[in-house]
C-alpha cells in the first residue's frame, strides 16, 4: 500500500481559530479527518504531522525517509519562505515532496520558497487539494 506523509506546517494549528475570513471555520481536526477519508476512498496509508518547529519538520522529513514513505504532501503554511533548512530536507530525500494550499497564496502577495524543492504544487482547491495530491502520487510514484 502506497505511504503518503502528510505534514502541516506551523500555525495549522490556527486554522477555524483565526484568519477566518480567508480559511474558514474548519480547524485542523477537520481537516484531519476529511485527508483522512480522502485517504480512505483512495486506497493509501497516510501518516498525519504537524509542528510549530521547523527542526521537528525537518527531522519527520528525514526520519521518514529512513523508514520508507512513498511521498509526502506538505501544507508549509508559515514556512512558505525564510525557512533554508526546510527547503534543503525537502531536496535531499528520494522521495517526491508535493506542497499543497488551501487557498491560492499568490493571491494574497506570498510566494513559497519550499515549491522550489518540490516536484508539484496544488493550490487553491480548498482540501479537495489533498485528494488530488494523493491521486497524482498514485500516478507518478
Amino acid at each position: 500500500m502506497t505511504k503518503i506523509l502528510i505534514i502541516h506546517g506551523a500555525g495549522m494549528n490556527m486554522r477555524g481559530k483565526a484568519q477566518i475570513s480567508t480559511f474558514g471555520t474548519q480547524t485542523l481536526d477537520d481537516y484531519d479527518k476529511q485527508i483522512t477519508e480522502y485517504a480512505n476512498q483512495l486506497g493509501v496509508e497516510i501518516e498525519l504531522f504537524h509542528s510549530n518547529i521547523e527542526g521537528e519538520v525537518v527531522n519527520k522529513i528525514y526520519e521518514s525517509h529512513e523508514s520508507g514513505v512513498d511521498a509526502a504532501l506538505i501544507n508549509p503554511a508559515s514556512y512558505s519562505s525564510g525557512y533554508p533548512a526546510l527547503v534543503a530536507a525537502i531536496a535531499q530525500v528520494e522521495y517526491p515532496v508535493f506542497e499543497i494550499h488551501i487557498t491560492n497564496p499568490a493571491l494574497r502577495g506570498g510566494t513559497s520558497q519550499v515549491a522550489t524543492a518540490c516536484k508539484g504544487v496544488i493550490v487553491g482547491f480548498g482540501l479537495y487539494g489533498y485528494y488530488l495530491g494523493m491521486a497524482g502520487v498514485l500516478e507518478t510514484v
